[in-house]
């Protein structure tokens, strides 16, 4: 009896602890769902794989002939470097291509992409210092072709530029906000850093070849960086914070002047048009005789004239015809004494002629005339 009912007592217990697991998983669900903050994957070590690989595998790539000097003076860093995953690296200048091979102390079997990533990107003009992080495991690169996204070769120059921006300062906010080295170099752009930075940098680099501007995508970038850092925002939508720009300069299709208006499809064909001689029936004149059909050709033809000549009367006698006058209007007759008054007007002229510009006033002027009056009397005594 005793044993039943401690059994009894531990069943009940299991049910009450899968109910609170239950309880604290629901509230954990948000704390799973996101990657804590730090986290990193632990790292591939020889003892999670100690017999190493079955099989040998190799990749090579060429590289150009300007790329030749650089490569030279860095394949023994390359070596170097490679030769801590026991991975074998080739130089062949003669035909222009890098090689890489796993060997049997491989032991990482990922640590061959990596170096076919790094052959690529050092191909692709990219810099040893920033190639050497593809081997990292938290890196990756994506090399995107842009040379076949744009046609016109003006354009895709153009839109190249953009991408790099005035003295890089574009490529340089692209850089920053992704956490990418971004290299345009040629027909491809070559990327290197994070998944997430990769996944942003595509799609900025393939819409600015749709002719869309890198700022509307950088600006949209800044937005979510911003919004990252509010923990409340992590799992709501960024819709409604997120800028919705809209193409407003593209060039509609200019309408014809002449729009040619299809007909209805029909498909019985159009009636055959009459001859010569089923009109000659229609009219009656084809049971004419031949003198009879000559006298109405002249007739017509008469008719004709007579209507082309009144025609022309009618022309050469619209130049005799006068044109229409408009009718004179008389203008009204008005008392000029009833309304100006002429003897201020004579008095205001006297005026205007005393007062001329500069010359000195009436009373000095009698003045002056009276003095040289007495002058000449003396002068003739």
């Amino acid at each position: 009896m005793a044993s039943s009912t401690t059994s009894h007592d531990v069943s009940a217990q299991d049910v009450e602890d899968k109910k609170k697991r239950k309880k604290k998983g629901d509230e954990d669900e948000s704390e799973l769902l996101t990657v804590p903050d730090g986290w990193k994957e632990p790292p591939f070590t020889k003892e999670d794989n100690p017999r190493g690989l079955l099989e040998e595998s190799s990749f090579a790539t060429l590289f150009p002939k300007y790329r030749e000097a650089y490569l030279k003076e860095c394949w023994p860093l390359v070596q170097k470097a490679l030769a801590d995953h026991h991975v074998k690296a080739d130089l062949d200048l003669i035909e222009g291509s890098m090689t890489v091979s796993t060997s049997k102390k491989t032991f990482d079997p990922y640590s061959i992409i990596k170096a076919r990533d790094l052959i690529k990107l050092l191909a692709r003009s990219v810099p040893f210092e920033q190639a050497m992080r593809i081997l990292q495991d938290d890196v990756a690169c994506d090399i995107i072709k842009i040379g076949s996204l744009v046609r016109n070769r003006e354009s895709f120059v153009k839109r190249r530029h953009r991408l790099i921006g005035p003295k890089g300062s574009t490529l340089k906010a692209l850089e920053l906000l992704t956490n990418c080295y971004v290299m345009v170099q040629g027909n491809t752009v070559s990327a290197l850093g994070p998944y997430g930075g990769l996944k942003e940098v595509r799609k900025v680099v393939v819409d600015t070849m749709k002719n869309v501007h890198p700022i509307y995508n950088i600006k949209t970038l800044m937005i979510k960086r911003e919004l990252s850092k509010d923990p409340e925002l992590r799992m709501q939508s960024w819709e409604r914070f997120l800028p919705n720009f809209k193409p407003k300069n593209l060039s509609k299709r200019k309408a014809p002047k002449k729009k040619v208006v299809k007909k209805e499809y029909t498909p019985f064909p159009p009636p055959q048009p009459e001859s010569q001689v089923d009109k000659e029936l229609a009219s009656g004149e084809f049971f004419l005789k031949e003198s009879q059909k000559r006298r109405k050709k002249i007739e017509e033809i008469k008719v004709k004239q007579a209507e082309a000549l009144s025609k022309r009367q009618e022309e050469r006698q619209k130049a005799f015809i006068p044109p229409k006058e408009k009718p004179v209007v008389k203008k009204q007759a008005v008392a000029i004494s009833d309304k100006i008054d002429v003897q201020a007007i004579k008095e205001k002229v006297k005026k205007a002629k005393n007062k001329k510009l500069g010359a000195p006033p009436v009373a000095e002027v009698a003045q002056k005339d009276t003095a040289n009056g007495k002058k000449r009397k003396k002068s003739k005594l």
